[in-house]
């Protein structure tokens, strides 16, 4: 059985002496994995921090993941890239250019995101974790993406125009897309010893989801597969809306003979919501999750999405850890009981 990964993402921080808190904050309190973000700033601004960062979070006891926060555009922060590159820009069928998200079949940003590959395994990275991929809607059956490049793609593949709105070889075409940049930058990565992980959204209409992630699972290169299902705080029961998602990736992973990875959702809790947080977790932990991620640490007390008592949430997501930690222990003492108390 995969061992139990329980941690947070960490953002908002680039001060050593304060993260070096933190991360040992984070593993007093039962986590041995953490999530951190690498975005074009960071590569910039930031990338002997980071580097240093990867080697306090391992000093610390910490497996680390590098998040490609923001590198094309959402999800995280506006891309940089398109600076440089105002050609790389998504357009949508209505003919608006989508002024903060990156074509993935644009040539340049390829190129520029194997470039951002190398960094990381530069910094120490030693797995790379591709956040939330899509491809937006913009409602009434526009979609994205239509610029020059994917209109050619898909000209010499459909012996016909893109169409204005949404229809099958469309939606087949933007999963394609996904698939086809995946293949080229999990391939990039693993030749420079680095595993892959993604986390996939559950909606549709996105391009690439559990129900239609067959193909990206296929890819040999992609060693783990996740989702987040955030309930939202929205009056849905926690426990049975993680506990469904859960299930939901756990078969797909399984069924490509893959890892998988769980989010719990500790941003935007509104007061006198926290414990929803441990029955959350409890929800991945009983439908099979043993990677089991927090998005962020501490509330995301550092982002203006953060939860509304950081304080409180950070103290029910580290009651959460402990209690799934003993329900492991107390299993896997169960299982030596039964083999040597004969």
């Amino acid at each position: 059985m995969q061992k139990l990964l329980t941690g947070a993402a960490y953002h908002g921080n680039r001060m050593l002496h304060h993260a070096q808190a933190d991360l040992r904050d984070m593993a007093d309190n039962h986590m041995n994995l953490v999530v951190h973000m690498f975005s074009h700033t960071d590569w910039d601004r930031h990338c002997r921090v980071m580097k240093d960062m990867v080697e306090i979070s391992e000093e610390a006891g910490l497996e680390v993941w590098v998040d490609n926060w923001g590198l094309g555009g959402p999800p995280g922060d506006k891309s940089h890239f398109l600076a440089l590159h105002p050609e790389a820009h998504q357009v949508f069928s209505d003919g608006e250019m989508a002024p903060t998200r990156a074509c993935l079949n644009a040539p340049s940003f390829r190129a520029f995101v194997k470039e951002w590959i190398d960094t990381v395994a530069y910094i120490g990275g030693k797995t790379i974790f591709w956040d939330e991929p899509h491809l937006p809607m913009k409602g009434d059956g526009v979609y994205s993406c239509t610029c020059p490049v994917c209109r050619a793609k898909f000209e010499a593949k459909y012996n016909r125009p893109m169409p204005e709105k949404m229809d099958a070889d469309a939606e087949e075409f933007r999963t394609a897309t996904i698939v086809d940049y995946f293949e080229d930058i999990c391939s990039y990565a693993a030749s420079k010893g680095i595993r892959n992980t993604v986390c996939v959204m559950l909606s549709d209409n996105i391009g690439i989801n559990l129900d239609t992630i067959g193909r990206l699972g296929a890819i040999p290169t992609l060693d783990n597969i996740g989702s987040d299902p955030y309930w939202g705080y929205s009056g849905v029961n926690p426990y049975e809306f993680v506990y469904n998602g859960t299930r939901r990736n756990l078969e797909v992973a399984e069924a490509f003979g893959k890892d998988h990875n769980i989010w719990i959702q500790s941003y935007a809790t509104p007061r006198g919501m926290e414990e929803e947080i441990v029955q959350a977790t409890e929800a991945a932990y009983d439908a099979g999750a043993r990677t089991i991620i927090a998005w962020g640490y501490f509330g995301s007390i550092s982002n203006d999405y953060s939860a509304k008592n950081p304080y409180l949430v950070r103290a029910k997501l580290n009651q959460a850890f402990a209690r799934i930690w003993d329900w492991e222990r107390d299993r896997i003492l169960a299982e030596n009981r039964a083999k040597f108390m004969k």
